[in-house]
């Protein structure tokens, strides 16, 4: 039998304007997400919101995988949110985990927030 488990986290788009606007925006951008993630949301028309959906998707696959038990802790960094030809999001772990895994994601967002949902699923 898989062990399953979840994890969940919303973001407000403004608070990302906010980040993405201080003099801190580099350095908060190099420490959270991959070169490649980073490409890709500064090539959307509101890299704001882009920005949002990867930080919580990334948030909520955290919160799954420390959930588990499996590791005592993830860096953002080792998680990276890459685009699936049709749009969906898909998940690359940048850490060897000691276990068989699915993990899956969903983000939406409006003007507002973004939202993630995670699963990660321990296969026997």
């Amino acid at each position: 039998m898989d062990d399953i488990f979840i994890g969940t986290d919303i973001l407000t788009v403004s608070r990302m304007e906010s980040i993405l606007s201080s003099s801190q925006n580099d350095r908060f951008l190099d420490r959270i997400f991959t070169s490649n993630e980073i490409k890709y949301c500064q090539s959307q028309a509101n890299p704001a919101l882009h920005f949002a959906g990867r930080f919580s998707a990334k948030e909520s696959i955290k919160k799954a995988v420390l959930s588990s038990n499996i590791i005592s802790h993830i860096s953002l960094k080792d998680i990276e949110i890459l685009r699936e030809n049709n749009g969906a999001p898909t998940v690359n772990l940048l850490l060897e985990l000691p276990v068989k895994y699915k993990c899956k994601v969903t983000i939406s967002h409006s003007d507002e927030s973004a939202v993630a949902f995670a699963v990660l699923i321990i296969t026997s």
